[in-house]
C-alpha cells in the first residue's frame, strides 16, 4: 500500500512513474523537469506513506504500484526506477501489461553477494538507522559531491520507519529477477553510474545483455544516486527514451 504519492504535470501529457531507491524518497527527484506527468511515491514506512507491518517482497512492492495506479485510473505508464524502484519496474514489465516503456537506473536484477544485505539487517536490527546511515550515504555519492544535499538526503533517511527499511532490505536481499529479464519486451534504456558501488556498472550491463530491446548508458562522474549528482544528463537520456 502506497500512502504518500504526487501526480504533477501537463494533464494531457504521457505519466511517467518514478520509482525511489530504498531509504529514499520523493524528494530523489526534486532537481527533474520532464516534459511529461510525474507520479512520484513513497515506498511504505518512507517520507509521508505510512510503515505497513510484516515482510514484503519484490512483488509485494510492486503489487503496491499496481494499485496505485488502479486508484489513478491510469491504464499504461511510462516507468523509471531507481535501485529499489528499478527492481520494480523489472517486475512490473515482466508480469504485468501496465509498463509501456521502461527506464532502470543504477539498479540490479540479483545481488551475487548478499553479505552486504546481512549486516545491514543485522546492525538495523540491532542499533537502529542512526549507526547504519553514514555507510548508507556513503555509497549513494561521489567523495566530492556536494556536503549539503549528502546531509539532506541522510536526514531524510534517518526518518524513514526502520521496520519498513528492513522489511524491504530483505525483500532486496532475496530478490533474483534473472529469469524475469526475458519476458521484458517494452523498449528499454539501462542507466549505470561509473562510481556506483552499490549497483556497479556490470550489473546494468547483464540487465541490457539479457533485455531484447535495450540501450545502455553510463554516466561517468556520480555514484548510486546518480539522478541526484547528474540530473541532467540523465534527464536528457530519460526526455529521448521517453519521447521517441
Amino acid at each position: 500500500m502506497i500512502g504518500h504519492y504526487e501526480l504533477t504535470g501537463p494533464d494531457d501529457a504521457p505519466v511517467v512513474v518514478l520509482g525511489n531507491a530504498l531509504g529514499t524518497t520523493t524528494e530523489l527527484w526534486r532537481e527533474f523537469s520532464l516534459p511529461f506527468r510525474l507520479l512520484r511515491f513513497d515506498h511504505r514506512g518512507h517520507g509521508k506513506s505510512a510503515p505497513v507491518g510484516g515482510p514484503c517482497s519484490i512483488e509485494t512492492l510492486a503489487g503496491d504500484v499496481v494499485e496505485l495506479l488502479d486508484h489513478l485510473e491510469l491504464r499504461h505508464v511510462y516507468y523509471c526506477g531507481v535501485s529499489l524502484g528499478g527492481m520494480l519496474g523489472m517486475w512490473l514489465a515482466a508480469h504485468t501489461d501496465r509498463i509501456s516503456r521502461l527506464a532502470l537506473v543504477c539498479t540490479t536484477a540479483w545481488y551475487p553477494d548478499k553479505s552486504m544485505w546481512d549486516e545491514r539487517i543485522s546492525l538495523l536490527r540491532s542499533f537502529g538507522m542512526e549507526p547504519a546511515a553514514d555507510a548508507i550515504v556513503s555509497r549513494w555519492f561521489t567523495p566530492s559531491f556536494s556536503p549539503a544535499v549528502v546531509a539532506h538526503f541522510r536526514s531524510e533517511l534517518l526518518k524513514v520507519d526502520v521496520p519498513s527499511y528492513i522489511a524491504c532490505a530483505e525483500a532486496i536481499r532475496e530478490m533474483d529477477l534473472r529469469a524475469d529479464l526475458a519476458k521484458i519486451d517494452v523498449p528499454t534504456v539501462v542507466i549505470a553510474a561509473a562510481q556506483d558501488h552499490a549497483a556497479p556498472p556490470e550489473l546494468s550491463r547483464h540487465i541490457a545483455d539479457e533485455l531484447p530491446d535495450s540501450d545502455l548508458y553510463v554516466v561517468g562522474d556520480a555514484a548510486h544516486l546518480a539522478v541526484v549528482e547528474a540530473p541532467r544528463t540523465i534527464s536528457v537520456i530519460l526526455d529521448g527514451h521517453f519521447d521517441d
